[in-house]
């Protein structure tokens, strides 16, 4: 598996996850700064480069929030910690809209959440008072931690300090 690397905004906001290339590539042309870096150096027949964990901008970079981003089958799964909203399984697992399509409902955040599919057959194209099925929880856009899960599901120790505010 490919080394990923920490991205932070020059406000130290945790942005984004990229691959060592790309991350190498930002600091050789003085664009971002490394602030954590790995004990064996990147080395080449004629030189060596420190190997970068987590990397600053160097410049602020204006970063779509969070409900702007695209809706993903991984980043919604893991925003509902991976289990049916309706029951709690975690097998089989499909998108649900709450509102159904065919009734009118968009396919934004807001409106999707994880579900199995006993539920979601169940559920079909009725409204949750219809029904009696209510989700566990309100659909709501994710946090940027679970942007960050998505990209890397291991994050290296040095990854702590920086993350610490999105735990908050």
């Amino acid at each position: 598996m490919a080394q990923r690397v920490l991205v932070l905004n020059a406000s130290y906001e945790p942005i984004n996850v990229t691959s060592l290339h790309r991350a190498v590539v930002l600091v050789l042309k003085e664009k971002a700064e490394v602030l954590e870096e790995a004990l064996m150096p990147i080395r080449t027949s004629g030189s060596s480069f420190v190997k970068p964990q987590v990397i600053r901008l160097v410049y602020l970079v204006r970063v779509p929030r969070y409900e702007a981003r695209k809706i993903t089958r991984r980043a919604l799964f893991a925003r509902d910690d991976y289990s049916c909203q309706y029951c709690g399984s975690s097998a089989r697992l499909t998108v649900d809209h709450v509102v159904p399509r065919s009734r009118g409902g968009g396919s934004g955040w807001e409106n999707v959440v994880t579900s199995c599919a006993p539920c979601n057959s169940r559920k079909g194209d009725h409204l949750p008072g219809e029904i009696k099925m209510f989700p566990k929880n309100k659909p709501r856009p994710p946090s940027a931690s679970v942007f960050i899960s998505v990209a890397a599901p291991k994050r290296p120790k040095s990854w702590e300090p920086y993350l610490a505010s999105l735990a908050a």
